[in-house]
């Protein structure tokens, strides 16, 4: 077991931060000329040939599981999740798409409570409530219009804390690659049949995107994980926060995009509530 280094811990999670926001790019590149399942399609067919290359090495029985159903619910959702998260990517400023997934540790704070059996403590229902009044701030309902694409990072934000959840009851029992593998695996099928109807053979240009969705929706589990052993949750999870910043920029920079304050005010109000479960957990 690795011991506690703070350096390390910033580190690994910088390395996450960089992965979720070349992701992030990589989507808004690739959406010019493809739809989200044949995206995940393809990513997950090119994720998949690296960790066969992987278990060809380090032995195929580190991928046996007699929890196949439990990974069959997992990655269905997970699917929906992604998804939905690259439609938004394709449709909305991106540091709005960012600054809306923060709520996913909100979500995961009711679904345990309702699946798993944790107690919801008053600090985590004021939480909870926190985490709704900043996307209700970023949203800005009545203000402005919310399209599809909102509703569709907010879908996945709720979709990714289901996921997160069967990964909860999970770890212990199941090696990190051995989620990795299946999650690539039966997400396969599902991509496929959407992705038929309306296929779009990918440029030239879009092969090297492809190939960075690829490799950084591998590392950017396996960063977060090693940077959680080296860390405390209390210390990695207000690393996260910077990706606001950071995409604003970049997305600032390639795009164009401009921001509204009130998605930084809204993110702040999600953070401290985040922060509150934290700490309190």
């Amino acid at each position: 077991m690795p011991q506690t280094s703070i350096p390390l811990a910033i580190a690994w999670m910088s390395g996450a931060l960089l992965s979720f926001l070349s992701m992030a790019i990589a989507g808004r590149e690739l959406s010019a000329e493809l739809n989200p399942f044949q995206i995940v399609l393809l990513r997950n067919s090119m994720s998949l040939t690296i960790l066969v290359v992987i278990l060809s090495r380090i032995g195929w029985h580190l991928v046996t599981t007699p929890r196949l159903s439990r990974h069959v619910l997992r990655n269905s959702v997970h699917f929906a999740a992604q998804c939905m998260w690259l439609y938004a990517v394709a449709n909305m400023p991106i540091a709005e798409v960012f600054a809306v997934e923060f709520t996913t540790p909100i979500w995961v704070a009711l679904l345990a409570a309702a699946f798993l059996g944790e107690r919801l403590t008053r600090v985590r229902m004021a939480a909870i409530a926190l985490g709704f009044t900043g996307v209700l701030i970023i949203l800005r309902p009545g203000i402005e219009i919310i399209d599809i694409a909102a509703f569709a990072a907010l879908g996945s934000a709720i979709g990714y804390a289901t996921t997160y959840v069967i990964t909860k009851d999970m770890v212990g029992r199941e090696r990190p690659i051995t989620i990795l593998f299946w999650m690539n695996l039966v997400q396969l099928p599902l991509a496929l049949v959407p992705s038929i109807p309306q296929w779009v053979t990918p440029s030239p240009a879009m092969w090297p995107w492809l190939g960075v969705m690829a490799v950084v929706g591998l590392s950017s589990h396996y960063c977060i994980s090693r940077a959680l052993s080296y860390g405390d949750a209390s210390i990695v999870t207000p690393l996260d926060f910077l990706r606001l910043p950071l995409a604003a920029v970049l997305a600032w920079f390639l795009y164009a995009e401009a921001l509204h304050p009130l998605v930084f005010v809204g993110a702040v109000v999600i953070f401290v509530g985040n922060w509150i479960n934290v700490r309190r957990s």
